[in-house]
């Protein structure tokens, strides 16, 4: 288990932050945080929840309501009080997840866990951005970044994948030079292998003359 000094936390796209990236770390351990999404009545939702939970009732999350852009994203995560380093930073918005991640710099996260297009699979490509993008937005296929242009930006960025969710779509990242010895890099190769993304590669074909940025 990876030992994390600053037990905060930041969700990026969280909804009602029930089901959410960070919601264990909320409710069982003993993280605090802000939940950041677009959704009026999923924000609402959540408060009610935390603050009537018996575990985060004295001290519930910050829920900050806003659509989310790389131009906005900071003063969005300084609203919500955080600032410097930070345990977790969580990002999930069917969209601009990689632009959004790129831009982050009011906050310095221990882990990164960042949805990845996994449908794109071992290319190096980014849908290009969108400020006003809102899934499915133009086709339900075409958005995010492949888990290859994923793992170029956060070694920009000076982390190293060190795994993902069961179907490989999730990817988690720790800062370089936090417990190497006890959480080593892994290779992408070796977390896509579940039937499920082999299975979805050929969604990519109704898309593949799209346009696309290849990052460097």
């Amino acid at each position: 288990m990876l030992e994390i000094e600053n037990r905060i936390f930041l969700d990026i796209g969280s909804s009602d932050g029930i089901n959410s990236n960070c919601a264990n770390l909320a409710l069982n351990l003993g993280y605090t945080g802000v939940f950041i999404d677009g959704n009026k009545d999923a924000i609402e939702r959540g408060k009610r929840y935390y603050a009537k939970h018996p575990d985060t009732t004295l001290w519930p999350p910050t829920f900050v309501e806003a659509f989310i852009t790389r131009e906005n994203i900071n003063d969005l995560i300084t609203k919500g009080g955080l600032s410097g380093p930070i345990g977790v930073m969580s990002i999930d918005i069917d969209g601009n997840d990689y632009w959004v991640w790129e831009a982050v710099n009011a906050v310095e996260p221990t882990v990164v866990v960042i949805e990845t297009h996994i449908e794109f699979g071992m290319r190096n490509i980014v849908v290009p951005y969108d400020a006003d993008h809102v899934y499915p937005g133009k086709h339900p296929e075409y958005f995010s970044a492949s888990p290859v242009a994923m793992v170029k930006l956060a070694k920009r960025k000076g982390y190293r994948l060190v795994g993902s969710n069961r179907y490989g779509f999730n990817l988690f990242f720790v800062k370089n030079g936090v417990h190497e010895d006890r959480v080593p890099e892994v290779s992408l190769e070796s977390i896509l292998q579940h039937p499920r993304h082999l299975s979805r590669l050929e969604r990519f074909e109704a898309i593949k003359d799209w346009v696309y940025v290849t990052p460097e």
